[in-house]
């Protein structure tokens, strides 16, 4: 049984500990924003916030996790889609299926949390998710954008605090 904190809810699941957290996220928890793309950390589909850090959940093993450990999700990001990431990123119109995005937003999040104003070359280098469809010139505008709107907040503060308590989900 390992306890995971996400989205500001304590979770207590029963997995072996070398289940990938991006399967407990899915299927034990229900939250299906993240998604499986290739399974090997390559194409970034799966990203989350581990820690206040951009991370690939299908390569952490839930047993290597501990409950001090805070990972939000796409879900957890903003319970209204009211970050400046989401706000940038259907104001550009970035998505062409969409599959890819709610990686793409939360490493552009977790950008913009460490760099408010970044360069084209900051994004080129932080933005190491794949998009099939070829969406990254609008990816990037989506960014300034962001930056713009005062994208800085941390995920953890869209999460109330009375979650953040440790709420038994």
């Amino acid at each position: 049984m390992a306890k995971l904190d996400i989205n500001g809810k304590l979770r207590d699941v029963n997995v072996e500990a070398d289940t990938p957290l991006l399967w407990v996220i899915r299927e034990q928890v229900g939250l299906t924003g993240t998604k499986y793309g290739c399974g090997v950390a390559q194409c970034g589909a799966c990203s989350v916030h581990f820690n206040g850090e951009v991370a690939r959940s299908c390569s952490i093993p839930v047993g290597t996790i501990k409950p001090t450990d805070r990972i939000v999700t796409i879900e957890g990001l903003s319970a209204t889609s009211s970050h400046p990431v989401q706000r940038a990123w259907a104001e550009v119109d970035v998505p062409q299926c969409g599959y890819c995005q709610s990686g793409q937003i939360m490493a552009a999040a977790a950008l913009l949390h460490k760099t408010s104003s970044p360069t084209d070359a900051d994004i080129d280098a932080a933005m190491t998710n794949i998009c099939r469809c070829g969406t990254y010139q609008r990816i990037r505008e989506a960014v300034h954008t962001a930056a713009r709107m005062g994208a800085k907040q941390s995920a953890a503060a869209d999460v109330p605090a009375d979650e953040r308590a440790g709420e038994q989900a």
